[in-house]
């Protein structure tokens, strides 16, 4: 039987794009808004908001919303980037997202590695299960807006229970 480190987990995909796309993809609004979420907006440590094509920055905070999740909003910090192919976030729970952008055999790599910091194992399982679900759909749709301009969300706030939402 297979044992799991429920501490983190690491996600990784090849998308046929520049590693400065795939940086721009993640480190602005604009970009996020593309693939990942129905608004993101970064707030500057000087209380101004980010400019929407600008990269983020260590110590912006954010707010997010997602398509299919109107209820729902998501808060937290920049905790550090590189404006070339490293950026590190909190997120959900506690959790720690880093992503990296790299080549390997020819191909770009895009990895996410997500922490989580909770005492209880019961906690650590449901965001390594829920937030590796999630990510995993994410990336396939960074993939497909990237390569093909195909985004896959389902944008119907009304249709509930889907897995593109």
């Amino acid at each position: 039987m297979m044992k799991y480190d429920w501490n983190e987990f690491t996600l990784r995909v090849n998308v046929n794009a520049s590693e400065t796309d795939i940086y721009k993809a993640w480190a602005t609004q604009d970009g996020l808004e593309k693939w990942f979420l129905s608004k993101a907006e970064f707030t500057q440590p000087d209380r101004n908001l980010r400019e929407r094509n600008s990269f983020i920055q260590k110590d912006d905070s954010y707010v997010w919303n997602w398509h299919g999740y109107a209820d729902y909003i998501g808060t937290g910090e920049v905790l550090r980037t590189n404006e070339k192919d490293l950026l590190e976030f909190t997120f959900t729970g506690g959790c720690v997202v880093r992503v990296r952008i790299k080549q390997e055999k020819g191909e770009t790599i895009c990895e996410l590695t997500q922490k989580m910091p909770q005492e209880l194992i019961e906690d650590k399982q449901y965001y390594y299960i829920e937030c590796g679900k999630g990510w995993t759909y994410y990336l396939t749709n960074l993939k497909s807006v990237l390569e093909g301009g195909l985004d896959l969300r389902n944008k119907n706030c009304e249709l509930s229970k889907v897995v593109n939402a």
